[in-house]
């Protein structure tokens, strides 16, 4: 939070530090003079500008609920793989659950902290394997138990799917093309709006401030979802902390 309020005073600071150096410059009267030219300048760069803003904002709070709703359908799949497991009449069922609770434990203590520096680390991936391996063995010669093995297929699938997902979410992240657009439509957008010839200066001054402020206020906000698993503000593994309590059979907080 520090580095963001840092961030946005840094701006906030630059944008005021321009219209000083404007006003020192050519005086109000002089820039009065062509108000009409730069307002309509500064409608098409701060309407276009805002619809990119907007979009940007939108898109990568969608991938961030998406990314906290994968997570807890991962979770929901590993836990109807434990529970299944516990209807097969098969040798390899103990294992299977076991090989849950490694999973959601592995998750928890090591899988999330090394997200947050993208990293994963192989143990995740090998207890995947040993899964599919154990789940196609009991539906071999599940014949008592053949809809409860399809069914433990059908689970083992959807959890390799959103964990794969998950994988993805956490290495993915605007392009720094994007950044670019983002960054200088800020600086262009401030840096035309100091070109106005407003008599009373503080006035000005006080646009400038509020209109800068908005746009880094927007601009750290894009920053800190951009990434779900890295950052100021990340997806939370309370779905995986909820599997974890059922798969040891611990109470719900």
């Amino acid at each position: 939070m520090l580095a963001n309020a840092l961030i946005i005073i840094a701006c906030v600071a630059g944008a005021t530090a321009f219209l000083f150096l404007v006003s020192r410059t050519s005086t109000a009267p002089s820039r009065k003079e062509s108000n009409d030219f730069t307002g309509a300048v500064v409608a098409v760069i701060g309407t276009t500008y805002a619809v990119i803003l907007a979009f940007t904002l939108a898109g990568v709070w969608t991938m961030f609920q998406q990314a906290q709703a994968n997570e807890e359908q991962e979770a929901n799949a590993l836990a109807n793989v434990f529970r299944i497991a516990s209807q097969l009449k098969d040798p390899n069922a103990m294992a299977i659950q076991e090989l849950c609770v490694r999973y959601a434990d592995n998750a928890l203590q090591r899988e999330w902290p090394a997200m947050e520096k993208q990293q994963m680390p192989p143990e995740g991936e090998d207890i995947i394997n040993q899964l599919w391996t154990l789940a196609g063995e009991s539906q071999a010669h599940a014949q008592p138990d053949a809809i409860a093995a399809y069914q433990l297929m059908e689970e083992l699938r959807l959890l390799t799917q959103h964990r794969r997902i998950r994988i993805m979410d956490s290495r993915e992240g605007l392009p720094g093309i994007f950044w670019a657009v983002l960054v200088a439509g800020g600086i262009i957008t401030v840096a035309s709006s100091c070109f106005f010839g407003v008599p009373n200066f503080r006035f000005h001054l006080l646009q400038v401030i509020v209109l800068s402020f908005l746009i880094a206020l927007v601009l750290v906000a894009i920053s800190d979802i951009d990434q779900p698993y890295q950052g100021e503000l990340t997806v939370a593994p309370q779905g995986f902390r909820f599997a974890a309590r059922t798969l040891h059979n611990l109470p719900s907080p």
